[in-house]
This record gives structure tokens, C-alpha cells and sequence, in this order.
């Protein structure tokens, strides 16, 4: 998942960052990972992996494996108690290329283990261990796998209070107390814009038995494009030696000796200015597995080795032509549902809450939509140790696990609106725009009092014109 690439690529980058005065500075680094890496036991894969040269293009494989308790509802239904993969993701370094490239592989697809038959992929590690696990991976997708990472989840949750924790927009409440007759995993976490840390990031990212596993997925990317924007190096070199104890003592591989560990920061070091490219799974969800075929396993793979983004919506529906400067021509005869009054009704109740700035709310959201719950007034704390009043309403997109929403906040420097993409000018008003790749994820505005956005959906299935017109309809109390 997103935060296990993080801790790993986090981990290499720092070392090559704090090595860079002197040959003998370098090699004093290296031995420290090599040294911390020592500490746990290492993985035995035999002949499975492949070698690769110095300087060569290397594939990683990211294992984060998930304990359940022996009283869980999944354990209760007649799954073992043991571990599971909770998530693979492959990653590819590859210097010729201008990205780092990551693709995940849903936890609950439909895959032949081998020796085994027809099983969900993280059944793969419970049968066989990460040995099976990279067996499996190899067979679905032909890659060359060089090296494969274990992490846990105690290792997460430290390396984000490592690196200060996380601020995140938060799309809808996650909450499980496990009072009722269902005991699946506890849960906490308010919508809206938050800082999070260790345990509440660790069950935001894990979260998934009331959506799917691609909108988990999303969640997971999503958590790890907002750390990436806050998180520099500077701050990465300064808790170094914290993150490669952490990395020594939650993870276990097969990379053990000052050669690879070396063979690897060379890649790590020619990629560190290059962004990270995002190839996102698409596969049919039924009630037991994701599937996906043969010809779209290659495709996804073929899109992995060449480092070309994934297009369109990011629930597999048809992709849209490639993104140009949008057009406000033709935003107002989008169809939306008329939401007025309910609007009026959200302003109402946030003002009541002790909401302190001005109050926007959509007067339109997408068919078949609705407000999910009352909106939320709260406070966001501040890396200045202050409060700023906030609020959020969720809008429910009438799809399983997706919702979006509108966040308003008197903090006007908030990390999520740096760096926007272009902006554009609506009756009037000027919108900030933000995207990722050809998917337009945020739209942003500004007060004297007040900064607001609006959130697509968590797998970007609003449309751009959608996007636009919903901002453009919001109004103030």
C-alpha cells in the first residue's frame, strides 16, 4: 500500500541524501542499512528472484501483511487466522524513464496460486508466504521481480510519526466500534481536512468492508500523494537514523549485502528528482474476487514497464481524451440534481455547529446523489499551534464507497492547495485546479475569511464539467 512505499523509497532516499559529501560518508551509510537489515530474518526465495546488473532497471515487490485476530468477522466466516498479504504493490526504477513506476494488486483478485488452483491473491502468502506470494505475481504478470520487502503494520505507524504525521482530506466518517454482531477492524476517523498519525492513518489506509477493494486501493495512493506533497527531504535527513532503525526492524527481505543494498541507491539516487507515476488496477468487482483478464493484466503490465499513466476514471469505466485546457463552455447545461434546499438545510446546521466563516454550499450535486450526514464544524490543528475553524459536508455519489464533498477552512495555506495545476475564471469567480494526471481532483477557491474546495471521489469518477459546474453552483448562507 501507498505507505509501505513510502517507508521503503523513504528509507533509500535519505541514505543517498545524508551520503552525498564523501565516498567514505557513503559507504558508512550503506553499512548502517546493511547493518539494520540484519536484524530481522531474511527472506529465503531461492532461484526465484532475478539478478540484476549495476545500473540496470530493477522491480521491487512491496508485501504488507495483515494479522487478524482469531475473533474477527473474516476468521469467523472460515478464513484462517494466520497472515495475509494485506497488500502487493510492484514497483519499477528505472533510470531511462522519467518516473518511478507503482502499480498495486488487489488483495481479493481472482489468481491461479500455483500448486493451489483458483484463490484470491492474498491467499497466496497465507498457503505459501511471500515465497508463494512472488510466485504467484510473477505468473499473472511475466515481470522479472529483483528484490521483494516485507513490512508490518508497527513499522507504518512509526515511520508516519517519523516523518510528523500526515494532514489528509478525508471524504466521508469512518467509525467501527465493534458493538454490533459484526467485528471487523475499530475505526475513528471523521471526514474533513485532518492531521493524521500512527494508529488512525493505519486504519484510514486499511479500512475496506463496506466498499471495495479498488476504492481501497485509491485511498491508499491517495494517502501517499498527500504525504509525499508535505513530506521534503530535509526532514527525511533529519530523522534518518530513526527511519532506518524502523525500516531494519519492521521489514524483512532478501537484500542483505553492502552490494545490493548499493546496486539499489544507485537506482534510488538516478530516480530521486523523477515523480512517481501511478498504474492503477482495473478489474470487474463480484462478490467474492476482482477479475481481470489475461489481456488486461498485459496491458497493465506493458503500461508498468513503459511508465505511461493509466487514463480515464480510475473505476475502469471508459477513459476520456486526453486532458486539455478546460472549456466553461457547456458547464451549465451539465445535468445535476438540484440540491437547494438540502444545501441551504447543511448551511444551516454548520452555522449552527459554530461554523465561523462564511458558509458556501453546492446547490447542486450529482444525479443520484445526496448529503450523507450533517456537516462537520470542527477545528484543524495547525503546524502553528493553531485551531482554524473548518467545516465539511459529504455527498454521496450514489456508488459503493464513493463520496465527495465540500471543505471549507479559514486556513489559507493548507499543504493540499500548493502547487495548482492552472486556474480558470467562472462568473466571475477564479477556481484553482488541481489535478492528477488527466483526472481533475480538486477545485479550489478563495476569501478574504475563508479558503474552500471541492473533492472528487476517492477513484476520480466525476467528470471534469461535473467538477466545474458543481463548484460553480455553490453559494453562501
Amino acid at each position: 500500500m501507498a505507505p509501505w512505499k513510502r517507508l521503503l523509497l523513504g528509507s533509500l532516499l535519505i541514505v543517498a541524501a545524508s551520503a552525498s559529501t564523501t565516498a567514505y560518508a557513503a559507504i558508512s551509510e550503506v553499512d548502517k542499512v546493511v547493518a539494520a537489515l540484519g536484524t530481522a530474518p531474511a527472506l529465503d526465495l531461492g532461484a526465484s528472484l532475478a539478478e540484476a546488473d549495476t545500473g540496470t532497471p530493477q522491480t521491487l515487490m512491496l508485501i504488507g501483511s495483515d494479522k487478524r485476530a482469531a475473533n474477527s468477522e473474516d476468521v469467523r466466516s472460515g478464513l484462517s487466522a494466520g497472515q495475509r498479504s494485506d497488500t502487493i504493490i510492484l514497483a519499477r526504477l528505472d533510470p531511462a524513464r522519467q518516473a518511478i513506476a507503482l502499480m498495486s494488486l488487489p488483495r481479493d483478485l481472482k489468481v491461479d496460486v500455483p500448486g493451489h488452483g483458483t484463490e484470491k491473491l492474498n491467499e497466496a502468502y497465507a498457503l505459501g508466504g511471500p515465497k508463494l506470494s512472488l510466485e504467484t505475481v510473477k505468473q499473472l504478470t511475466g515481470l522479472r521481480i529483483n528484490h521483494v520487502i516485507n513490512v508490518d503494520f508497527s513499522g507504518f505507524k512509526q515511520a508516519v510519526n517519523a516523518i510528523g504525521c500526515v494532514y489528509v482530506d478525508i471524504d466521508r466518517r469512518y467509525f467501527n466500534d465493534n458493538t454490533g454482531p459484526m467485528r471487523y477492524a475499530t475505526i475513528d476517523v471523521p471526514q474533513g481536512y485532518q492531521k493524521l498519525c500512527g494508529q488512525d492513518a493505519l486504519d484510514y489506509s486499511r479500512y475496506r468492508h463496506d466498499d471495495n477493494d479498488l476504492v481501497r486501493s485509491a485511498r491508499q495512493q491517495d494517502f501517499l500523494r498527500q504525504a509525499k506533497q508535505q513530506v521534503g527531504v530535509g526532514r527525511l535527513v533529519g530523522e534518518r537514523d530513526r527511519l532506518v532503525r524502523l525500516f531494519g526492524r519492521y521489514t524483512t527481505s532478501d537484500i542483505r549485502t553492502r552490494e545490493s543494498v548499493l546496486r539499489l541507491l544507485r537506482l534510488v539516487v538516478a530516480s530521486a528528482g523523477k515523480p512517481v507515476s501511478e498504474i492503477h488496477f482495473e478489474g470487474n468487482i463480484g462478490a467474492s474476487y476482482v477479475t481481470a483478464s489475461s489481456a488486461k493484466v498485459r496491458k497493465l503490465t506493458q503500461q508498468f514497464l513503459g511508465v505511461q499513466e493509466t487514463e480515464g476514471p480510475r473505476s475502469g469505466e471508459e477513459a476520456p481524451r486526453r486532458r486539455r485546457k478546460p472549456s466553461t463552455r457547456g458547464i451549465r447545461s451539465v445535468q445535476l440534481d438540484d440540491a437547494t434546499a438540502d444545501g441551504r438545510e447543511q448551511a444551516a446546521q454548520a452555522k449552527a455547529a459554530g461554523a465561523k466563516i462564511p458558509i458556501y454550499f453546492p446547490t447542486a450535486h450529482k444525479p443520484g446523489g445526496y448529503f450523507a450526514d450533517a456537516p462537520r464544524v470542527y477545528g484543524i490543528d495547525g503546524p502553528d499551534g493553531r485551531a482554524y475553524n473548518s467545516y465539511r459536508m459529504v455527498v454521496r455519489s450514489g456508488e459503493v464507497g464513493e463520496y465527495y464533498g465540500l471543505q471549507g477552512t479559514a486556513w489559507q495555506d493548507a499543504p493540499i492547495l500548493r502547487s495548482p495545476s492552472e486556474s480558470r475564471t467562472i462568473d466571475g469567480r477564479r477556481f484553482d485546479l488541481h489535478y492528477d494526471g488527466d483526472r481533475l481532483r480538486l477545485v479550489a477557491w478563495r476569501t478574504d475569511r475563508g479558503v474552500y474546495w471541492i473533492s472528487n471521489t476517492l477513484l476520480q469518477t466525476i467528470s471534469e464539467r461535473e467538477m466545474l459546474a458543481i463548484a460553480r453552483s455553490t453559494r453562501t448562507r
